[in-house]
Parts: C-alpha cells; sequence; structure tokens
C-alpha cells in the first residue's frame, strides 16, 4: 500500500465517521454550537482570531450566489498536512505559527524578478472579496469569502518573458514551525503549479485573507493560491516562492500519486477519482449530497482554457 493510501480516505468511509459529524455541528454557527461540539464529539473549537483586513466589496462576477460556510466551520476543517492529517486538528496544531518578516520571492523566466514582503505584496493591487466555491478531491465544498487579488497582477508586475510557459509555486519548508515536515507523508516542501494562462485567469486568486481578515494559519497563512475551478490541492498554502519556467514542473500529488491526481485537477464529475465518485458532493452543513458541476460551477469563464483537450487524459 503507498503512502497515499495509508493518509487518504476515501469519501463514502470518511463521512460515515463522527469527524463528518463534527463539521456539520460545527456549520451550523449558532452561539451554543461550541458547547454541543465538545459535549459531544470531546473535540474543541479552536477560535481563531486575526487582524482585519478589508478589501473592496465583493465584485458580482466573482460572487457565488449561496449560503457562505460559516467562519468557525472554514477555520476548524482543514486539510493542511504539513501540520496534521487530521482535518479536525489543523487548527490546533497550527495555532502557534508565526508570519513575521514573511516574503515570497517571484522569479525564473521574468524581466524583474523580486522578493516581496507580506505588505508589499499586499498593497501591489486592491485587496477583493470573491466569494468562491471550493471544491475538495475527497468531495467535501464550502463556499468562502476569500480576499486577495488576481495574481496576474503580481505577475505582470515582475514581467514574464515569452518564453514563460508555467508557473511553478513552492510552501515553507520549516518542520520547527511546520512539525509533521518530519514525517514521510508527503515529499517535502509541496509544490505546484499551473500553465501561464491559467495563472493569469482573473479567476486566479493571490489570497491573504477570509472574511475580511488575515488568512489563519489552518487556512494557508499568510498568503496561499485559490483556483475555484480546480480541486482544492492545487490551492498551495503558505506560498514562499513563485517561479516561471518553460516546462511544466511537478506538482505534489502529481508525483505521490500520477494516476490518481493529475496536473491539472480541473473539478470534473465525469472524471471519476480510481476511488471514488466526483459525481457528487458534501456541502459542509448541509445533508445529503448535490451534483458536482464541470469545473466546480465555473465552466463559462475557463472551459475555453481546455478546448480541444481530453480532460480523460489531461485531469
Amino acid at each position: 500500500m503507498s503512502k497515499l493510501e495509508n493518509e487518504v480516505t476515501p469519501p463514502e468511509v470518511y463521512f460515515n465517521r463522527r469527524t463528518f459529524m463534527r463539521a456539520g455541528v460545527i456549520a451550523a454557527g449558532a452561539v451554543g454550537t461550541g458547547f454541543l461540539y465538545r459535549k459531544l464529539n470531546g473535540v474543541d473549537l479552536v477560535e481563531t482570531k486575526t487582524a482585519e483586513l478589508g478589501g473592496v466589496a465583493a465584485n458580482p462576477a466573482y460572487v457565488a450566489n449561496e449560503a457562505k460556510t460559516p467562519y468557525a466551520s472554514i477555520t476548524n476543517y482543514n486539510n493542511f498536512y504539513e501540520f496534521t492529517t487530521d482535518k479536525d486538528g489543523v487548527a490546533k496544531a497550527s495555532a502557534g505559527f508565526k508570519t513575521a518578516g514573511w516574503q515570497v520571492e517571484v522569479g525564473g523566466l521574468v524581466h524583474k524578478p523580486k522578493t516581496f514582503g507580506l505588505d508589499e505584496l499586499r498593497k501591489l493591487a486592491p485587496l477583493e472579496e470573491r466569494i468562491y466555491r471550493m471544491r475538495c478531491v475527497e468531495a467535501w465544498s464550502m463556499v468562502i469569502p476569500w480576499v486577495g487579488y488576481s495574481l496576474g497582477k503580481l505577475l505582470a508586475a515582475v514581467e514574464p518573458m515569452a518564453s514563460a510557459k508555467y508557473v511553478a509555486f513552492q510552501t515553507l519548508l520549516d518542520p520547527k514551525r511546520m512539525p509533521n515536515q518530519t514525517s514521510n507523508v508527503l515529499d517535502w516542501p509541496y509544490v505546484e503549479g499551473l500553465r501561464i494562462d491559467e495563472a493569469m485567469h482573473p479567476l486566479a486568486l493571490l489570497t491573504t485573507g477570509i472574511y475580511g481578515r488575515e488568512l489563519p494559519p489552518q487556512d494557508g497563512a499568510p498568503v496561499r493560491m485559490v483556483l475555484p475551478w480546480k480541486y482544492g490541492f492545487k490551492g498551495i498554502k503558505s506560498i514562499v516562492k513563485i517561479t516561471l519556467v518553460d516546462k511544466q514542473p511537478p506538482t505534489t500529488w502529481n508525483k505521490q500519486a500520477p494516476s490518481e491526481y493529475g496536473f491539472y485537477a480541473n473539478v470534473n464529475p465525469k472524471h471519476p477519482h480510481p476511488r471514488w465518485s466526483q459525481a457528487t458532493e458534501q456541502r459542509i452543513g448541509e445533508t445529503g449530497r448535490r451534483k458536482t458541476l464541470m469545473f466546480n460551477g465555473y465552466a463559462d469563464q475557463v472551459a475555453n482554457l481546455y478546448a480541444g483537450m481530453n480532460l480523460d487524459v489531461y485531469f
């Protein structure tokens, strides 16, 4: 059995466990929910407080007209293997994570390579609130109000060369601050990549906040990618390096299990994961399941990027 099979639980099993009961309780969002959650499950909610970030009002073009997932659920049900593989344990495991002095190096095939401090990165373009659907490859979903701006604005500032065809990303590698990096569950550091036309698409969001506040550690502080038409594992967290390259870069889950996790990772209900269907999803906080939408409901905006491609081959 591979490391992947040891660590990733198929959703038909996972959502029958008490962990899903916890996630549903969190999403209720009522005042008494925290007590009920602790009473039933013996697991404390982590109350995460971060600084106000603000951002201009949501552009209607970037609003999913569905109920937003409550902040308590978004900050207590996470995938972030650098801290733990337990979705309910990431908030607690990452609570002491510090981001002071954070820098993001942007280079490679660009005319103006630069290392950005976090404040400088945030001030590069106006911060916008965007309410996006998020679909996890494990067949659960949320609706999250992110704060950030299109990645294309950052790339334009470093002036990509004509030879740049892809954008590679890298997460912080620091086992002292990210303790699960001492394990062999993945090949560290976490890396991801996009074609440059995907990276330049207006929906590709360089993200520094949720719900008008700074990103908390469990959600990828201080800066991450959000790509709403792709499965969640493409949304690399705690980014320290962005490099423009001329060849398709390696990506963590594609290296780990190439038959299960493709480079593109576009949400596609017609292309099942080898161990479960992607035709339906479980929205956190809802009972029952809902149909998964092609490109997670963003087909009108992004389908043209993949015109003529066989999406069962390039998955």
